[in-house]
């Protein structure tokens, strides 16, 4: 039998996290008006995480680059392609999770049907305004 929460004030229920489906990455990979980018976005207010679904038509590519602060999960939910590295090219696949550890220099490349695939990492602090180091 479930444990029952301790009794809530209602006008105070809506603003505990709640759980809910955010999107459907079938829709999403199949008719999206967005032809290429970000489709979808994790946008929800004081989230820890960011996550995006982005989709590359076939051929494209995200160019070589190095996120030297934060660890990447990539799970490729439609299509295929190449993950880029320094140490050699790796094929993905639908249905396939990649591990894309901070610090790692990597790229992107969509294969012949296109590459949807969804990123997910901790969320970036905002930036900050800062005093310029005196010399």
């Amino acid at each position: 039998m479930p444990e029952e929460s301790p009794a809530v004030p209602t006008e105070l229920r809506s603003e505990w996290p709640t759980v809910r489906v955010l999107a459907d990455v079938h829709e999403l990979t199949e008719t999206s008006p967005v032809p290429s980018g970000a489709r979808w976005t994790l946008a929800e207010p004081g989230r820890q995480l960011d996550a995006n679904l982005i989709h590359l038509p076939a051929g494209q590519r995200v160019d070589t680059h190095t996120e030297p602060d934060l660890d990447v999960v990539l799970i490729v939910v439609a299509g295929c392609g190449i993950v880029g590295a320094p140490d050699g090219d790796q094929n993905i696949a639908e249905g396939n999770i990649v591990w894309l550890p901070r610090g790692s220099t990597r790229n992107l490349r969509a294969g012949d049907n296109g590459l949807s695939y969804m990123t997910v990492h901790r969320r970036r602090p905002g930036l900050q305004i800062k005093m310029r180091p005196s010399r």
